[in-house]
């Protein structure tokens, strides 16, 4: 019975949870727009442990949402992630956050789902999945206008979820698209994921992984 523990933190969202064999066992999580992922994390990962009645040596994998999402929230999962490996001689998975946050909806046939998560002005990551949670788009950073998204308008139902929702229900006028504004990435969802990946041995180098940060991270410097 594979024990894995989940770490999310790509958003606002501090989310820790442990799964056994993809099935949730504990979770503990708090949404708070101050990013106190720094002081909660660790806390949280513990809280988890005693609420599975599990410890660290019951641990066979570590598990991190790889992003896209915030700078300073991936960096922190990751750390904290690799951190772990090294200390226990565990092994690193990886998880998309977009693809994690897809799997929060049950969708029928014909139907498809498209995470967004907000980043400045009118821009959202993005990405797309059939009914199946199979990637039939690539993740973007991308501007939404009227156009966005109007060549899935044929499908039965579009559900657009995530903290880019509300931008896109502004200007997105297709009578089947469906938005759901208060969703955010949990580390409930990255157990089935992270179970996939530990089955196949699907690890990353603990060593040199790093974040899907989808842009640049760019330090704004005065002109001289």
């Amino acid at each position: 019975m594979a024990k894995i523990i989940n770490l999310e933190t790509a958003t606002t969202n501090c989310s820790v949870s442990i799964s056994a064999d993809g099935k949730l066992v504990s979770v503990k999580e708090e949404n708070t727009p101050n990013y106190s992922h720094s002081e909660q994390l660790h806390i949280f990962i513990k809280e988890a442990l005693e609420e599975a009645s599990f410890s660290f040596s019951d641990i066979d994998a570590i598990a991190v949402s790889k992003g896209p999402g915030s700078y300073t929230g991936l960096r922190i999962g990751v750390s904290a992630a690799k951190g772990l490996c090294f200390s226990l001689d565990l092994p690193l998975i990886s998880v998309p956050t977009l693809e994690s946050m897809a799997n929060q909806l049950h969708i029928g046939p014909n139907e498809i789902v498209i995470p967004v998560l907000d980043a400045r002005r009118m821009e959202v990551y993005s990405c797309v999945f059939d009914d199946a949670y199979h990637e039939i788009r690539e993740t973007k950073a991308e501007i939404i206008d009227e156009n966005s998204f109007a060549e899935y308008s044929g499908f039965k139902k579009v559900h657009i979820i995530g903290s880019g929702a509300e931008k896109c229900q502004e200007v997105l006028s297709h009578s089947n698209f469906q938005f759901y504004n208060e969703a955010f990435p949990s580390s409930r969802e990255m157990s089935k994921l992270a179970q996939k990946k530990f089955e196949v041995s699907d690890f990353e180098n603990v060593a040199y992984f790093e974040p899907y940060y989808l842009k640049d991270f760019i330090l704004q410097t005065k002109k001289k």
